[in-house]
């Protein structure tokens, strides 16, 4: 460079910083010009902030700048500005005004143009959160899956063509089954049918599900079909795919994974799959058209949703029935009482399975049942595996595997001393004494302190028995009586999804049982006494659903024995296969005690002081009752709420405005149930 040229590179590089900076300011000038520009139409979003405040639980208009008129669209994912911070929202309309009187502050910006929440949805989303008495932004946690950017850029493939309905294989699989052909027919017609199906020990009952969704599918109309845990989502899932061909519907889970699971999310919400089967979470799922809506197995805990309003899979699809006008299906080897009181108050017809089906299907007998038992075995009642139960395994094993329950996982999760009978308790927290494997001393379950010196503080003998036994002991003693068969346990974080249909004893506690291939030739129910005595409105209930879900893997024509008291009522009915009368005479029982479902129960729990101070300021129904407060644990307190079931819509605003009442005056946190699971 010259010295000449010197004097021009200071004026060029000013000027070169002058337009950069005028061209930045015009950019800024531009975009606070469009966003100031309102649309033209419905320049007002009505928006679902994520703040669990019940105070705050309402839509909040905001205004919707030109720019971002055609991307706000009702369902989609939006940044607000509110309280000072930027938050997520739901849009969930547009409008052509608002009631606020001042100006409104416009959307921050649209997060994705993807339309992820459903009218139907949304709406649902609103009657639960007043159901239970929750903020309605955390039914919404429930409902949409987390956003995964890079699958929403995906397009979603189109399904197959719609699948040719099999009318003969429909009518073979439900063979057996009173009213079936009815029901079927009115899917595929385009009705609405409601019923409560109590299934056939040994029924393939994802099959007959499948071909169900198949007479709706071939009306033009979607289905969904919740169940309990992952197993049963793999078993629907291969028996959809079996009926309508592959392709043709989602499975929705928690384990699937978040790009996944929003894959799946996606081809449902554009409408691409109208036919979806997952756990209590895809009960949101927001199929296009919904024609039939599927609960298996409601009984089960695991359709208890375990966070906040704590929704049930089964209110959920309820209400969406009666929303979207839907067929129902509350359909289970046992049957609830909620689903016994859908049949006593005509929302829904029962399709049972003919007696002369039951009759051929599995032999349940009782240990010591009979006195011809008992002079073969004096000690059938007495003992936990009597003489009565190895003839029954042993006679099995000869065509193929043997399912034995047992209640509790582990080796021996209690002892006790061998002459008394005084529990034995560690002598540093008087926790309770295990034994964890055949070669371990006894060991506190509290603070894991060896005992290997214990003596009874009663008597001082140190000899110990095991009251209660795991499945580990359970199969280690089996596998000594027979030493030449294998031995598998199912149960805790190793549960076993399939066996086959070799020879074998398989010993899992309730709900870990595995699916044999081609069923089981007998199953043994040990400890009975176990289920039966917990202390829990739902006691029977629970354990004969528990029961009848081990029976029901038995193979046709196979058998299965319980260790346990021969005329308990819960036995009876297992052994008559007779499910549809245990729940009509319990629905009956409960009726007369005002307990649900013919009353509606709220609990608030928290600090004693809290809970008090809840009770105080509800403004219950008059019919009310306020049982308590009782205490539950260390400084842990708890009040029921009853009032009968036509009340039941007001206890839960009275609920929710309790609630409000105590978010605005930022009280201690209580929790609120409204239908609890377990009382």
């Amino acid at each position: 460079m010259t010295p000449d040229e010197q004097p021009e590179l200071l004026p060029g590089m000013v000027r070169a910083t002058v337009k950069a900076s005028q061209a930045k300011a015009r950019a800024t000038r531009a975009k606070k010009s469009a966003e100031a520009e309102l649309a033209t139409v419905d320049p007002v979003a009505k928006v679902l902030v994520d703040i669990p405040l019940a105070h705050l639980d309402r839509p909040f208009d905001y205004a919707v700048p030109a720019a971002m008129s055609e991307a706000a669209r009702p369902g989609v994912r939006v940044k607000v500005r509110f309280a000072g911070q930027d938050v997520d929202g739901f849009v969930v309309r547009r409008a052509a005004g608002s009631d606020h009187p001042g100006r409104l502050a416009p959307l921050r910006r649209v997060v994705s143009a993807e339309p992820v929440l459903s009218p139907a949805v949304a709406e649902l989303t609103a009657d639960l959160a007043e159901r239970y008495a929750g903020a309605r932004a955390d039914v919404l946690r429930l409902a949409v899956p987390a956003r995964h950017a890079t699958t929403e850029k995906e397009p979603t493939p189109p399904a197959p063509g719609p699948p040719a309905r099999d009318a003969v294989a429909a009518e073979l699989a439900w063979q057996g089954h009173d009213h079936a052909a009815p029901f079927l027919a009115h899917l595929a017609d385009g009705g609405v049918p409601r019923a409560v199906w109590g299934a056939a020990p040994g029924t393939d009952w994802p099959l007959l599900l499948a071909h169900a969704v198949a007479a709706t599918l071939a009306s033009g109309r979607g289905s969904l079909i919740c169940v309990p845990d992952g197993k049963d989502v793999d078993r629907v899932d291969g028996a959809l795919s079996h009926v309508l061909g592959p392709g043709q519907h989602v499975t929705l889970t928690a384990d699937a994974g978040p790009a996944r699971r929003y894959r799946d999310f996606l081809a449902v919400s554009r409408g691409a799959r109208r036919v979806v089967v997952g756990t209590r979470g895809a009960s949101f799922a927001p199929v296009h058209d919904l024609g039939l809506v599927v609960i298996w197995d409601d009984g089960d805990d695991l359709h208890a949703e375990p966070r906040a309003p704590y929704p049930h899979t089964r209110e959920t699809l309820l209400l969406r029935a009666e929303r979207e006008g839907t067929a129902a299906l509350v359909a289970g080897f046992a049957r609830t009482v909620e689903a016994a009181y859908l049949l006593r108050t005509d929302w829904a017809r029962e399709l049972p399975p003919a007696r002369a089906l039951l009759r051929e299907r599995v032999t349940v007998t009782v240990a010591g049942a009979t006195d011809r038992d008992l002079d073969r075995d004096p000690h059938a009642r007495a003992t936990r595996m009597p003489g009565q139960v190895h003839e029954a395994v042993r006679a099995a094993l000869a065509d193929g595997p043997v399912l034995v329950q047992t209640p509790r996982a582990g080796y021996v999760l209690s002892l006790a001393c061998e002459r008394c009978r005084t529990p034995a308790r560690c002598g540093h927290c008087q926790g309770p004494l295990a034994l964890s494997g055949p070669t371990t001393p006894p060991s506190c379950r509290w603070c894991g302190t060896p005992a290997e010196a214990w003596a009874c503080a009663e008597c001082g003998h140190r000899g110990l028995r095991a009251p209660v036994l795991g499945d580990v002991r359970t199969g280690e003693e089996l596998g000594r009586a027979f030493p030449k068969v294998r031995v598998r346990t199912s149960s805790g974080d190793q549960v076993l999804a399939t066996v086959d249909g070799r020879p074998a004893i398989v010993v899992a506690t309730p709900g870990a049982e595995p699916v044999a291939e081609g069923g089981y030739a007998a199953a043994v129910l040990l400890d009975t006494w176990l289920l039966l005595g917990r202390t829990d409105l739902r006691t029977e209930e629970e354990a004969l659903r528990r029961w009848s879900n081990a029976v029901a893997l038995v193979r046709p024509g196979g058998s299965a024995i319980a260790v346990g008291e021969p005329t308990h009522p819960a036995l009876q009915a297992l052994v008559r296969w007779d499910m549809a009368g245990f729940a009509a005479r319990e629905t009956a029982q409960r009726q007369e005690a005002h307990l649900p479902p013919a009353s509606r129960l709220a609990t608030i729990s928290g600090e004693p002081g809290a809970v008090d101070d809840a009770v105080t300021l509800l403004a219950a129904p008059s019919t009310a009752e306020v049982l308590g407060p009782v205490e539950i644990g260390e400084q842990q307190s708890r009040v029921v709420i009853r009032v009968p079931r036509a009340q039941g819509q007001d206890l839960s605003r009275a609920l929710g405005e309790l609630q409000r009442i105590r978010s605005s005056r930022k009280l201690d946190a209580v929790r609120i149930q409204v239908d609890p699971q377990n009382l």
